[in-house]
């Protein structure tokens, strides 16, 4: 699933913080997701990916910190999910704030582009 372009212009931030480990866009809506629903399957399939593709992010998430960011519980029907530990919100929080800081500090020259193109300011 394509993510569309945002106004921002900041399409894709992947933040590497060791050469085995990324965070990015992805993994920050898996997240997202998974807090929202309280499920893996639920949020993966939210993101037109399969339970197999999301549980290996998670398994990804939680080895490249060293520690769990998303705990997961068995049980029978209903009684089964997911939720971001602790640390967890804050990778998720951390994340979207350097997002939010790159757009701003990249506005200016997005705005120079969008004009070098002809395309209208906004």
């Amino acid at each position: 699933m394509r993510r569309p372009v945002p106004a921002s212009g900041l399409g894709h931030l992947r933040v590497v913080l060791d050469e085995g480990f990324y965070m990015g866009p992805g993994r920050a809506d898996l997240l997202a997701g998974i807090e929202a629903t309280g499920s893996i399957s639920a949020a993966g399939k939210a993101m037109g990916m399969s339970y197999k593709r999301a549980w290996s992010l998670v398994q990804a998430l939680n080895d490249g910190f060293g520690s769990p960011l998303i705990e997961t519980s068995r049980g029978g029907s209903g009684q089964g999910g997911a939720s971001l530990t602790e640390a967890g919100r804050e990778v998720l929080a951390r994340y979207r704030a350097m997002e939010q800081k790159t757009a701003t500090a990249i506005a200016g020259d997005i705005e120079a582009l969008k004009k070098l193109r002809g395309e209208p300011s906004g």
